[in-house]
């Protein structure tokens, strides 16, 4: 398992909006934490999902949160673990996690080059849209510009990537090869040309994508895979299919003729209403069953299924449920008779 979540140091999610994406990411974080592993999850949207899912409340800033301390230490009320070192180390079994925006990286990024005394005022002077306006795609070029710096600085065994819906994904992952041909020199080639580097090294960054058992994702799924491929150059791992429904013995059996066989007197509102549940279910299976069989033969990844949870909102509960769904079809991978999928 440990080796599993340790084939790149950098794992990017992506996915059509809706498919769980953000709470694959947090499983992921968790189930790598589990086998002793530090995790950083960069959030690029402001989005509270991870944080949730850890029962933390607590919005995500450029610094960071701890999400998971190790050993299950508890986590101070603002976020930080008590005796937490620092963005510049993340324990082993901990997971932290921050957002980042083009803003705060380009800050830092003038910073880093001599101009930190002039870096909020140009920010606060609108610079950073003049620029965004004449370098199509700065914006995502500084933003991964700043998790391949993460990535080089080896705070974290594995850094999770958030990523956009898959259609922003696609223009977010293919920015700095598009720079890289358009800039001849100078800061900017230079930054494309490291994200390219990073994004094109397996050892170094792969994309994990999440999908429903159902067409409509299942199709844009298939979509992004071949384009992040052809156009991105970027390895994949495999497929997350989340939400998928567990099968249920007995749905061939008609709700009337399970009364029947039970021998029991049921009112005639109970019977049609389990009957209308079992064709539901019979119909999701068979649905759900002929997308995870398209999704393989069009789709040559391994997939990793993760169960459907009838429940309001995904918290440290669900996250443990979820993980060990994801541990057991990694088991699955390795030793396929031996584990179930």
């Amino acid at each position: 398992m440990r080796t599993f979540c340790r084939q790149s140091r950098v794992l990017i999610v992506a996915g059509k909006g809706g498919v769980g994406k953000t709470t694959m990411v947090a499983a992921i974080a968790h189930l790598a934490a589990r086998t002793g592993l530090s995790v950083l999850v960069v959030e690029l949207e402001g989005r509270t999902g991870v944080a949730s899912a850890f029962g933390h409340a607590v919005p995500l800033g450029y610094a960071g949160s701890v999400l998971l301390a190790a050993g299950a230490e508890p986590v101070d009320d603002d976020g930080e673990g008590g005796d937490d070192p620092g963005p510049s180390a993340i324990r082993p079994g901990t997971v932290r996690a921050r957002t980042i925006t083009p803003d705060d990286a380009l800050v830092e990024y003038l910073a880093d080059h001599g101009l930190k005394r002039v870096s909020k005022r140009l920010m606060s002077s609108g610079i950073i849209d003049l620029v965004a306006g004449a370098i199509p795609g700065i914006r995502d070029v500084l933003v991964l510009g700043k998790v391949k710096q993460i990535e080089r600085s080896g705070m974290a065994d594995l850094v999770l990537v958030d990523a956009p819906a898959t259609g922003h994904a696609m223009t977010f992952l293919s920015s700095a090869r598009g720079l890289l041909d358009a800039a001849r020199g100078g800061p900017v080639r230079t930054q494309a040309a490291e994200v390219v580097d990073l994004l094109s090294d397996p050892e170094r960054c792969q994309v994990a994508l999440v999908t429903l058992p159902e067409e409509m994702p299942v199709n844009e799924a298939i979509e992004a895979a071949f384009q992040l491929e052809d156009k991105v150059g970027v390895a994949l791992g495999p497929v997350i299919v989340n939400g998928c429904y567990p099968e249920v013995d007995g749905l061939a059996v008609t709700a009337a003729g399970a009364v029947a066989l039970a021998r029991v007197t049921v009112g005639d509102d109970l019977v049609s209403s389990l009957e209308a549940a079992r064709r539901f279910r019979t119909t999701r299976a068979d649905l759900q069953n002929e997308q995870l069989e398209r999704l393989g033969n069009q789709l040559p990844l391994a997939q990793l299924r993760v169960p459907f949870l009838f429940a309001d909102a995904i918290g440290p509960s669900e996250l443990d449920i979820l993980s060990d769904a994801l541990a057991n079809g990694v088991a699955a991978l390795h030793d396929p008779a031996g584990a179930s999928p």
